[in-house]
């Protein structure tokens, strides 16, 4: 069955200037149990939430079985960890998530490229693995809340 491994809502960005000078550090309480989705606007509480630059790129899904041994949204900066879901297959789809609170519909965009920051934060060879699987980004379609837990998956055309 599918679920939701791992929420992340970040009020700030981390990696900023070059990859060789590291990380900010990340402030406590970015992995959530839950998230708040608004429609066309992204996750209340997030770096991008509202930002017109990030409209049609406000969330990002990735699936667990893309990640490298040990990685983690924190490393990787995607907000919805995903399990059972072939999300880097859903371009020009709609990705409709329901953990339970009602259905949160996202609209898949395009691809979230992976960047030199992942052989630094995850390891080297990051980058290269993660080429056509880093994810997606979304915007959502309605407002909703997704938790942490099995999460019932519908893909619209």
């Amino acid at each position: 069955m599918p679920k939701i491994v791992q929420l992340l809502a970040s009020p700030v960005h981390r990696y900023t200037g070059r990859p060789a000078d590291g990380p900010a550090p990340a402030p406590p309480g970015e992995l959530v149990e839950e998230i708040r989705i608004r429609e066309g606007l992204g996750i209340v509480g997030d770096r991008y939430f509202g930002k017109p630059a990030h409209r049609d790129a406000s969330i990002t899904v990735m699936a667990q079985e893309s990640l490298p041994p040990g990685a983690d949204l924190v490393q990787l900066r995607r907000n919805i960890l995903v399990a059972g879901v072939p999300v880097d297959d859903l371009v020009g789809s709609v990705l409709v998530l329901d953990s339970g609170d009602g259905p949160v519909r996202l609209r898949v965009n395009r691809r979230a490229h992976p960047c030199a920051w992942m052989d630094v934060t995850v390891g080297p060879g990051t980058w290269r693995a993660l080429r056509g699987k880093g994810g997606v980004r979304c915007t959502p379609l309605g407002d909703g809340i997704l938790r942490l837990g099995p999460v019932q998956v519908t893909v619209e055309s």
